[in-house]
């Protein structure tokens, strides 16, 4: 990065005291991480102005409609780490007020006893508990004593009982099968499924239930007790996977009941009902009295307020975890179901349901944007938003809806949609104190022609200060997944707005593969992933590289996860278009792929099979066309980043393409972190990625 870009800034901690509720701890006060006051040097946004923005995370509306509570999570680039605190304001945006500021974490609040309480999750007392306060902070007091961790929790709607996530123990570790070596550190494995994303799985969520007096929380039942099965599902599964009847007598939760291979090698998650009277499992998906073909991931049941349905995300075909998320209404009396959002040839991403059960909103991408929908019961699918923006969830509040919103252009914020005159309007200003300093590249959509003839959107971010007279080095985004949309995302480390900010043109196609332009385009790229995907990025770069503005001899590509794939696959098939490359998380050599990542359904249906299936067609192009076999064509400088936490993708396919590059005498870097998986979440190792990412560029892109 050029000095000239370098930002130099104060960052000083600000410590509110808008709430007199404050129950401050005994911890020193300027310890404390709060939300940042930063100055911005020429409206140029940086690395560290990123790592300054408050993220707005979960909410909850009060059940009279008129508060809304939710979270904020800041964080400190000189202690490395995060600090979640809880605010509430009207339901109009007015009177925000913040209640928790300690040196504890406060999380996921939740109104109960009709709104009289806010119950959240603290680790205060050493370990995460339910904890209960006032809605202006006072008479903070914790009201569960479990042993263990608290990770998610839901009250019963009569406020007698609580249902919560925690892990319990899975498998045996080496020390129970050989007591006399405590010490060992070794792991013995005999199936699959012994490391999942980044942890090696030695404990699986369940779900407990416990009787609540309205002081505290007693003792707890795993209501899958002696099962050996998660719920939610791993890694990413919360509470939003489990569910209260109305009448607080049942449970719905989402699990997949398999372990080892049988786990690795499907997606078949179903939604069981259990009965609190009498304690009885059944499996609303596959029941004897309701069969139903769908094999894929069924999960997040909620049910009508009349009681009378319950809904979830329903996919069809197992062992495809992209395939399209459909909402699933069922009739509880009859076990009849429906499908209610066949017209949205895209998937749902969150829902909830109207006062009078009669319709569901809920969220889809379609054409690079996420919007609201509502659908009846009917199936009558309705959009109500529209704009260069990314919805991202849906909470009922009387007529209106309460969602967070964000774009390339700008990070999460609270909004309000009313349902009748459609208006938006936004209640939470978390970082206008940020974005009113800073200079914001132009985004552009730009429709291209691909080799097959078919109409593909892309994404154009330009610099702060464009001027079309001039050339600029540009870069070809290359998206992961495979199967994650471009659209109008705002990322804390893939973000265009920082690479505007640094003079670099940005081009973000929706190549093939990706969701919201129908399930064809989707799913053309499985089993293909050297296919019309690639050639969808070389039109994507060949078109923009048509404009005047656009200097062809200083192009770059970069990605991560499948856009580390293509980033790799590109360098031994570009034509000499590029000058530099950027391979974050990537798959390098998919042989050693398809035997060293975690979930094998993703692999199988990928990849198309084994590569040792040789009459296998698809698996054999597949295996072919693996970007370590094209490294004899490799003729650019390229930076491979990667975590050694990343089980999903082994750290092992970056350090092979840099040292394949190095032993070709490519100029090549290798930016490894003993510490992140697929991820990078540390403060002062996000930090250093943007530092090593735009020095690469800049050295390359900009002599």
């Amino acid at each position: 990065m050029k000095k000239k870009k370098i930002l130099i800034m104060s960052v000083s901690l600000l410590i509110a005291s808008t709430s007199s509720g404050l129950n401050l701890s005994d911890t020193k006060s300027e310890n404390i991480i709060g939300k940042q006051n930063i100055e911005i040097k020429d409206g140029v946004l940086t690395p560290e102005a990123l790592w300054a923005m408050g993220r707005i995370g979960s909410l909850d509306v009060s059940p009279d409609g008129k508060k809304i509570a939710y979270t904020v999570t800041y964080y400190s680039v000189p202690q490395n780490k995060s600090h979640t605190e809880i605010y509430v304001m009207d339901a109009d945006g007015k009177n925000n007020t913040l209640l928790t500021q300690s040196a504890f974490s406060e999380n996921q609040p939740t109104w109960t006893k009709a709104g009289k309480k806010i119950t959240f999750l603290s680790n205060e007392s050493g370990s995460s508990q339910i904890w209960e306060m006032n809605p202006d902070g006072t008479d903070r007091k914790k009201i569960s004593d479990y042993e263990g961790d608290i990770e998610g929790f839901k009250f019963s709607p009569d406020g007698k009982q609580v249902l919560f996530i925690s892990q319990i123990k899975y498998g045996k570790r080496t020390v129970d099968i050989y007591p006399d070596l405590p010490k060992s550190s070794g792991i013995i494995v005999n199936d699959l499924m012994y490391k999942h994303w980044d942890e090696w799985v030695e404990s699986i969520p369940h779900p407990f239930v416990a009787p609540f007096d309205g002081e505290k929380i007693g003792k707890a039942t795993d209501i899958m007790l002696d099962e050996p099965f998660e719920a939610p599902l791993k890694p990413f599964g919360g509470i939003e996977q489990l569910a209260w009847s109305c009448d607080s007598k049942s449970i719905a939760y989402t699990s997949r009941k398999k372990e080892g291979m049988a786990y690795a090698t499907s997606t078949d998650s179903d939604i069981y009902l259990y009965n609190l009277e009498n304690k009885s499992t059944k499996n609303l998906c596959k029941s004897e009295d309701n069969p139903d073909k769908n094999m894929g991931y069924d999960i997040n049941p909620k049910f009508s307020p009349d009681g009378k349905y319950i809904a979830w995300q329903s996919m069809e075909r197992d062992g495809y975890e992209s395939d399209r998320n459909r909402l699933c209404v069922m009739e509880l009396a009859t076990g009849k179901k429906q499908y209610v959002t066949e017209s949205f040839e895209s998937g749902v991403d969150d829902f909830c349901w109207t006062k009078n059960s009669s319709k569901l909103y809920f969220i889809g991408v379609w054409h690079g944007t996420t919007m609201i929908y509502s659908t009846n019961l009917k199936g009558e699918v309705k959009k109500l938003t529209d704009g260069m923006y990314d919805y991202a969830s849906v909470n009922l509040c009387g007529d209106n809806i309460i969602t967070t919103r964000h774009s390339i252009s700008h990070a999460d914020e609270i909004f309000t949609l009313n349902t009748k005159s459609g208006k938006v309007e936004q209640l939470s200003h978390e970082n206008d104190h940020i974005f009113k300093q800073l200079k914001i590249g132009k985004v552009e959509e730009r429709w291209t022609k691909t080799t097959d003839g078919k109409d593909m959107l892309s994404w154009v971010i330009y610099p702060i200060n464009f001027d079309p007279n001039k050339k600029y080095p540009t870069l070809l985004f290359c998206e992961g997944g495979p199967q994650s949309p471009v659209s109008q995302f705002w990322s804390y480390r893939w973000n265009f707005q920082i690479m505007a900010a640094n003079d670099y043109i940005i081009i973000a196609p929706n190549r093939r593969g990706l969701p919201g332009f129908g399930m064809e385009w989707l799913e053309q790229i499985s089993g293909d992933y050297a296919g019309q995907c690639m050639k969808d990025y070389l039109s994507a770069i060949d078109d923009i590289s048509k404009e005047l503005y656009v200097d062809k001899n200083r192009l770059g590509c970069v990605g991560a996860s499948f856009g580390g794939f293509s980033v790799y696959w590109l360098a031994g098939n570009h034509d000499k278009r590029f000058k530099a490359f950027i391979a974050h998380d990537g798959i390098f050599n998919i042989e050693q792929q398809y035997l060293e990542t975690e979930e094998m359904w993703f692999a199988n249906w990928d990849m198309g099979g084994a590569y040792w299936e040789k009459n296998n067609a698809i698996a054999q192009r597949t295996f072919a066309n693996s970007p370590h076999k094209f490294v004899d064509k490799w003729d650019t400088p390229i930076l491979c980043i990667h975590g050694e936490k990343d089980y999903r993708i082994l750290a092992s396919q970056g350090m092979s393409a840099f040292n394949a590059a190095v032993l070709r005498g490519i100029p090549a870097e290798l930016l490894l972190y003993p510490d992140e998986n697929h991820w990078v979440l540390k403060p002062q190792n996000g930090i250093l990625w943007q530092r090593t990412y735009f020095k690469w560029l800049d050295k390359w892109l900009k002599k």
